[in-house]
């Protein structure tokens, strides 16, 4: 029985040779991966819009648009630190403590900014 299965083993099944798109059969392995990223591309282009969406895709928008919205979201950082170290302040702390609250949530807020891909 185990001479069987080594036999079985050594040759390879015609269904693990062919490619898996019935469309593909009989082209080269080159020619096929070109295919597949062809087709892939046409799938890309192909997308629709994505009502829900605020911010545009990159290549649809203007150049000066994105560094504008990353500097709106700076300035809006600063506030948000502005607005803590106003609190802060209020509550009587100490203003090394202020200072080092606020810019560590500014550090951190424009880290998460200036490594978003999306804009």
């Amino acid at each position: 029985m185990q001479t069987e299965q080594t036999a079985e083993q050594a040759e390879p099944r015609a269904a693990d040779s062919q490619p898996l798109d019935p469309a593909l059969a009989g082209i080269a392995p080159d020619d096929e991966r070109d295919a597949r990223r062809v087709a892939r591309g046409a799938a890309r282009d192909e997308r629709p819009e994505r009502p829900g969406v605020m911010i545009p895709s990159r290549l649809k928008r203007l150049p000066i648009e994105g560094p504008l919205m990353r500097l709106v979201a700076t300035a809006g950082i600063v506030g948000i630190a502005v607005v803590i170290a106003a609190i802060m302040a209020s509550q009587h702390s100490a203003g090394w403590l202020i200072g080092l609250v606020a810019s560590i949530v500014t550090v951190v807020l424009s880290a998460t900014l200036w490594s978003s891909r999306r804009l």
